[in-house]
């Protein structure tokens, strides 16, 4: 369970901040249950959620794990859709993304930009669908990450070029 002022992953938001465990404070709702309540880091707001909720809720990494995912950076083979098609494209996408792993998010950042890459060279059209699930994966990736090491994102960015300077290419 987690303690308030813990930072965690929790699916659909990202990183937050469990600011109360405890009963809801709602009209109606069961006072033997306990919820966490959140604040995302990426907005304002607040989510209440039951602690034994089913949805990904994970503790954000430690900077050790942070930095050992930068070393990888440049080993990491892209992660591509396992069969051709838009359709499998969007499965594989939301997958990666709602998994919440910075490593296959990165392994995924990699693939599509590959894939844009091809597309220019070759007079196509870049497909929204990519673009689209490129920034939901660079959100969670650049977000946690950011977090752990203390860094605005673009600082962020800024620090992994200048150790990759072709990063994710």
């Amino acid at each position: 369970m987690f303690s308030i002022g813990d930072l965690i992953v929790y699916g659909g938001e990202g990183v937050c901040r469990v600011d109360y465990v405890g009963p809801a404070d709602l009209p109606g709702a069961d006072k033997e249950k306990l919820y966490y309540r959140l604040a995302p880091l990426t907005r304002n707001g607040q989510v209440l959620t039951p602690v034994d909720t089913h949805v990904l809720i994970r503790p954000i990494m430690s900077e050790e794990q942070a930095r050992s995912l930068l070393a990888q950076l440049p080993d990491l083979e892209p992660e591509e859709p396992p069969a051709h098609g838009m359709r499998a494209a969007k499965e594989h996408y939301h997958t990666v993304v709602m998994s919440y792993d910075c490593q296959r998010m990165a392994r995924l950042i990699k693939a599509v930009y590959r894939k844009r890459r091809w597309a220019i060279q070759h007079g196509k059209k870049v497909s929204q669908l990519d673009e689209r699930y490129l920034k939901r994966a660079e959100d969670e990736f650049y977000g946690e990450l950011s977090v752990v090491l203390h860094l605005e994102r673009k600082e962020l960015e800024n620090y992994i070029l200048g150790i990759y300077p072709n990063w994710p290419e």
